[in-house]
């Protein structure tokens, strides 16, 4: 049974039907107009192409929201454009394009486990641990007395994502990023 969702319902990961195409909303605000009605201003994401909209909804419009399925799965490879996974269950190998994973394909990892998100027997894109351990493959030196300033330094990622960690972080690193907000957690302790 489909559920339906109505503007005021949306928030920023939902996926949902409209215009004929499956979405995950990005950002979302809700604005009041002076005597007017209430409008939501988002920003969504397509999930079968990969296209990007800034839309704006009239309050109380109603949408179908889509709840995925979960299979386990896991990362193996890229291959040119493509991302190559391995299905947990049937061990079958799953090609998914840069375009469907959207910011995932920044935390993918060899043998990183996560969830495909199905949708009618389709992977319509994967679901990323909170946490991912990544290696450090630049970052400048850190300096004595730098630490005073507290704000950090950037470091490169093994899978090109920068990110910002503390001074006392070197080359060659194993930290700990969150994959919700793309930050630097800890070091790892493996």
């Amino acid at each position: 049974m489909a559920q339906i969702v109505d503007t005021s319902d949306l928030r920023p990961g939902m996926k949902i039907k409209w215009e004929g195409g499956m979405w995950t909303i990005l950002e979302c605000s809700h604005h009041k107009m002076g005597r007017g009605g209430a409008i939501v201003r988002g920003k969504l994401r397509n999930l079968e192409t990969g296209s990007g909209v800034e839309q704006s909804f009239k309050s109380g419009e109603r949408f179908e929201r889509i709840i995925f399925d979960e299979k386990p799965a896991q990362f193996q490879y890229r291959d040119g454009d493509h991302y190559v996974f391995m299905d947990m269950e049937s061990f079958d190998q799953v090609f998914l394009s840069a375009e469907s994973l959207g910011d995932a394909v920044k935390y993918l990892v060899d043998n990183l486990e996560v969830q495909f998100e199905m949708y009618e027997g389709k992977v319509m894109g994967v679901e990323l641990p909170n946490s991912i351990t990544m290696k450090i493959v630049e970052t400048p030196p850190g300096f004595k007395g730098d630490t005073a300033s507290g704000s950090g330094k950037p470091a490169t990622l093994e899978t090109g994502l920068v990110v910002m960690v503390p001074f006392f972080i070197e080359n060659g690193e194993v930290i700990v990023v969150d994959s919700r907000t793309g930050e630097y957690l800890e070091r790892s302790k493996k």
